[in-house]
């Protein structure tokens, strides 16, 4: 996958988030920062695919702009039962994000290129990635390194096409802006 519509976070977030990767390091487990050469901001995924083209980006901006972004609670430190070894913060799934996401995927219907079925409603779930594709003793070790992890509230200050491979983002809502 190339491409992810991604929520990020205001500052004091994103550097709660940099903290804990940075907490995996010193433990000797990579991090997401250290995975990516620290290309990527913290975020949590809305959708995937293969291609977001320039008439999903523009109906998904439409879409959101109608609708309040709301707080997240990044309040779970967890896994999912996978071949490949994620550690995440996961967020609480409420009404409000069911709803941003809803609303997202409503406006890249047929029109995203091989979406991934993993953040299709009904199977996605809301986290911020904070170590992948580690070993099951770095898993082990990275759950005693962040445990316990301080709830984290993060309010989405933009939303964002991330190209995977490179970090660059296009930017479709900024609240700084």
């Amino acid at each position: 996958m190339a491409q992810a519509l991604d929520l990020f976070f205001d500052a004091e977030a994103d550097a709660a988030v940099r903290a804990l990767w940075q907490r995996l390091d010193d433990a000797g487990i990579p991090s997401m920062a250290a995975r990516t050469h620290r290309r990527h901001r913290p975020h949590v995924t809305l959708a995937m695919g293969a291609s977001i083209p320039p008439s999903a980006r523009k109906a998904v901006r439409t879409e959101l702009e109608a609708l309040s972004l709301p707080d997240l609670w990044l309040y779970t430190l967890g896994t999912f039962p996978a071949e490949e070894s994620v550690l995440l913060l996961g967020a609480i799934t409420d009404t409000e994000i069911l709803a941003v996401h809803s609303a997202a995927h409503d406006a890249l219907t047929g029109k995203v290129t091989q979406p991934s079925a993993y953040y299709l409603p009904g199977a996605w779930i809301p986290h911020c990635t904070l170590a992948r594709g580690i070993t099951r003793s770095e898993l082990s070790a990275g759950f005693a390194a962040l445990h316990p992890a301080e709830p984290v509230r993060a309010a989405v200050t933009a939303v964002g096409v991330t190209d995977t491979r490179t970090g660059e983002i296009d930017v479709l809502l900024d609240s700084h802006a």
